[in-house]
């Protein structure tokens, strides 16, 4: 096998959001939050797309998942103390935003909420893990979107900024590396996730959810500026779901359509963090599908400004599209589905496993942005079994895991600068679209199911010692 030469200063680890693994959802003085009142299980995405999702927690009718997490909260130096043994030198984590304002658009923190933080990035820095910290991950507090409608009210804008600020000054000394806001491209897919706010119809969904984006741009882009004002030498970047998109065949009308749906996937957001402008294509789709911006005075001077140092990526799979696709062909996927690729294998959730695509990703971000690039979310979810002699074996991950390393490998060598990567759910946590417990990615297993049963126990799968090696090694050693 060939042997990749990584960065002598190559960031390796994994990542989390707070939401999905922390628990003590009331504990703290932490406030409600969006994913505190989303229901766990395969209905849940059901749930959260239909319009008029009420935001209120029905005990008798769902489960909960997300209120109890993998008990981080309490857990996080063992957890810290498990990461630092498999050799991590980064951290990718959020901060829940009601953790710190627990309506949104208070004037004083929560100090509680604060030293929780404090006391992580402290414990992260005994073990010279370097933290990668995502300012809003799927969080919004409760209030902002009951209150005023989530992004689409200008006025979360300056309720995000205060938050941000209050972040940089606190944790100035502790954290260098940060993110703004979490796969900020999926929003119009699934527009309660990235902008909290339920769509009214579907015909109001295109309009609302490119002024929401519209409003986190000002927004991240207003960070961005702070951010640097307040830490000398910090890194801020963007955040977006990369699927490259492939054309079902060489007709030509579906070769078009593909490449449409690339830009306005993957580089339409990625065009104003990075470039600091609109992409031109912006103007003809607004038009064709009746969006009409209320961009006020100094809003594309902010975002010319505020341009991210860096572009951090997941990357779980590609899209093959079709122009007149029936449903039959629609594939299953993170946020977007496309057609089936015949020439693809799947997870057991149906998400095609491409990792070609990710060297294909790397190479069209870096060609299009020449920025530094850090994939901070990557991994198989799946079903693990502990054996009777308490061992997980899963080599799956492992294969997984190996051929999209040897993916960035390649793509280090095509001239891409890689900052790091930091696979997704690094331990066991609650699975974002479904909920779920049983759909792990962790090279930790946490005893915990779907039914909320369980020890809470942490097992090291056979991944964490592959994984320890690949480190030890600087991703020169991939066998196992």
């Amino acid at each position: 096998m060939s042997k990749y030469s990584f960065p002598k200063d190559f960031l390796w680890g994994g990542a989390t959001a707070a939401n999905q693994l922390e628990g003590a959802y009331q504990e703290g003085g932490k406030g409600l939050n969006l994913a505190d009142v989303m229901p766990g299980g395969k209905v849940r995405l059901k749930v959260i797309m239909e319009p008029g999702f009420d935001y209120k927690i029905d005990k008798e009718k769902y489960v909960y998942p997300n209120h109890d997490g993998i008990d981080f909260y309490h857990r996080y130096k063992g957890d810290i103390a498990l990461f630092a043994e498999m050799g991590f030198n980064t951290y990718r984590m959020s901060i829940a935003w009601s953790r710190i304002f627990p309506k949104g658009d208070e004037l004083e923190p929560n100090e509680e909420g604060l030293a929780f933080y404090d006391r992580v990035f402290d414990e992260l820095k005994k073990y010279n893990i370097e933290p990668v910290v995502t300012i809003s991950h799927y969080e919004i507090p409760l209030h902002l979107i009951t209150e005023y409608g989530g992004w689409r009210n200008r006025k979360v804008i300056g309720f995000f900024e205060h938050y941000a600020r209050t972040l940089f000054n606190r944790y100035k000394n502790k954290v260098k590396y940060w993110l703004t806001f979490n796969e900020i491209n999926g929003a119009t897919h699934i527009p309660l996730l990235g902008l909290g706010f339920s769509p009214e119809s579907k015909e109001t969904q295109l309009q609302d959810s490119f002024q929401g984006l519209h409003h986190q741009f000002v927004a991240s882009a207003l960070a961005v500026k702070v951010g640097h004002e307040l830490i000398p030498g910090s890194q801020i970047g963007c955040m977006l779901v990369y699927a490259p998109t492939y054309s079902y065949d060489s007709n030509p009308e579906n070769v078009m359509h593909a490449l449409q749906e690339q830009r306005l996937f993957n580089n339409y957001c990625g065009d104003v963090h990075v470039r600091g402008a609109y992409p031109a294509f912006a103007k003809r789709y607004w038009k064709e599908n009746g969006i009409t911006l209320d961009i006020q005075d100094g809003d594309l001077e902010i975002i010319k400004e505020g341009t991210v140092d860096f572009i951090s990526l997941s990357y779980y799979m590609s899209r093959t599209e079709k122009k007149n696709k029936t449903p039959e062909e629609v594939g299953q996927g993170n946020l977007i589905g496309g057609v089936k690729n015949p020439f693809l294998s799947a997870s057991d959730w149906g998400w095609e496993i491409d990792p070609t695509g990710l060297r294909i990703t790397l190479n069209q971000l870096y060609d299009r942005y020449q920025v530094p690039l850090f994939i901070v979310e990557n991994g198989l979810g799946a079903y693990d079994k502990v054996e009777e002699d308490g061992s997980i074996n899963d080599d799956y991950r492992i294969d997984y895991l190996r051929s999209h390393i040897q993916a960035m490998g390649e793509a280090i060598e095509d001239g891409v600068e890689l900052m790091g990567y930091t696979p997704w759910g690094c331990i066991d946590l609650v699975s974002a679209s479904t909920g779920e417990m049983s759909k792990r990615y962790g090279f930790i297993y946490v005893d915990k199911q779907d039914d909320g049963s369980g020890t809470l126990e942490r097992k090291k799968k056979k991944s964490f010692f592959w994984y320890k090696d690949v480190i030890a090694t600087n991703g020169e050693k991939l066998e196992n």
